[in-house]
């Protein structure tokens, strides 16, 4: 995994929003022009209607007939009531937290530090949760939140870590490398990335245009809070939690 943007996250700017914005202004008009097609429904036809019930009313067939064309309009109106419902479904999506501004409250944690290069990120990170998670069953503990990598320093050819899992209980023995202590805590924003890990670039990259933008200054530190849990779940279905913390 190339992740050279997070190496450049507080310089670079990103365009991927900027197009993203278009695919929603060009989606407006497909909306606006629902009511277009509602109008031929409400045709002036009913008025015709009404003069030829006037001479037949003497006959006892028209009364018959008159109720099968209003029942027609009432069924042509059904279809107009199904559109709008339609046009609210896609903001049901727009939930996920991008820049909110959060409190993160130290936890305990068994963590263990690690370095990786660019390539093998993401298969690094997670042997570090394997030896964390395999340490903790061992002794029966059971974690008290989700696992996090707490990114510390970066340079052309990798970076190093921290990964990281709260507990409640100490494990009576630690695995290599192993040590008991506290997350990060402090004034951060929060953002959530869905999908692969590869693909963790472009939210780095909305994040950098996100700080540019409220000229506001990151600490040199990046966590990231799996709540799927990264050894059971597709990669393509991650979902992550990054928190950016301000200086």
């Amino acid at each position: 995994m190339n992740l050279s943007t997070f190496r450049l996250v507080l310089a670079v700017s990103a365009v991927a929003f900027a197009l993203g914005g278009t695919v929603v202004r060009a989606q407006a008009p497909a909306a606006a022009q629902a009511p277009a097609a509602q109008a031929p429904t409400t045709q002036a036809p009913a008025a015709p209607t009404a003069p030829a019930s006037d001479p037949a009313a003497t006959q006892p067939p028209a009364a018959g007939a008159s109720p099968a064309p209003s029942s027609a309009p009432a069924a042509a109106q059904a279809p107009a009531a199904t559109p709008p419902a339609t046009a609210q479904t896609p903001p049901a999506q727009t939930t996920d937290s991008f820049g909110d501004e959060i409190k993160l409250e130290a936890k305990k944690v068994v963590l263990v530090k690690g370095t990786a290069n660019w390539d093998n990120a993401f298969d690094t990170l997670i042997d570090s949760f394997k030896a964390l998670s395999t340490t903790l069953d061992k002794q029966g503990v059971k974690p008290a939140g989700n696992g996090m990598i707490v990114y510390t320093s970066t340079d052309d050819n990798g970076f190093t870590f921290f990964a990281e899992i709260p507990v409640e209980q100490e494990p009576k023995t630690l695995g290599k490398g192993m040590s008991i202590g506290q997350s990060p805590e402090g004034k951060a924003l929060k953002f959530v990335h869905r999908g692969s890990y590869d693909n963790m670039d472009n939210t780095y990259e909305a994040i950098t245009n996100h700080l540019d933008e409220r000229r506001l200054e990151a600490k040199d530190t990046f966590i990231e809070e799996y709540l799927t849990d990264p050894l059971k779940t597709a990669e393509d279905k991650l979902v992550i939690n990054v928190y950016v913390p301000l200086k």
